[in-house]
């Protein structure tokens, strides 16, 4: 091999990687909103197909919003999101967190679309998806979704 070619190899495969790294941790954490479901489609994002699919008794919903979010035995990140997330819906009325182990249910993985551990989703009312987190939640930007969704106000601190 030619050195000038292994020094450029040796110099830019750790760059490619770190640039690749970060902008994977810049996109972890974020709340993405999901489109509305269309009216008359079909009902793959219905709340029955919705709560069914995902194995949940109806009244384990909360009245307003649900986070329900998926993780997996060997997730490090899991439990201490469970904790955030469920501090944060004590914090509003008709607000409730369900906790969904993966682990032996890679269907159910699939049908979601879950790629890594911990994946938040937030139902409405009516149990359909109005938002999505991948990798552990910014809590500000939890936050910022439960007042605009509870349409709560509160004075920044």
């Amino acid at each position: 091999m030619d050195p000038l070619a292994g020094l450029v190899a040796l110099v830019a495969l750790p760059v490619l990687a770190t640039v690749a790294g970060l902008a994977w941790r810049a996109r972890q954490g974020h709340v993405r909103r999901s489109a509305p479901p269309v009216a008359g489609a079909a009902d793959a994002a219905g709340t029955a197909s919705t709560v069914t699919a995902l194995g949940l008794d109806p009244a384990a919903l909360g009245d307003r919003v649900t986070l329900v979010q998926f993780s997996t035995e060997f997730c490090s990140r899991c439990p201490a999101t469970a904790r955030e997330l469920t501090a944060i819906a004590g914090d509003y009325e008709g607000v409730r967190h369900v906790e969904i182990d993966l682990t032996r249910d890679a269907a159910l993985a699939d049908r979601f679309h879950v790629t890594q551990t911990p994946t938040t989703l937030v139902l409405d009312a009516r149990g359909e998806q109005t938002a999505r987190i991948g990798g552990a939640p910014r809590t500000r930007e939890v936050r910022e979704l439960l007042d605009s969704i509870t349409r709560r106000t509160r004075v920044a601190s």
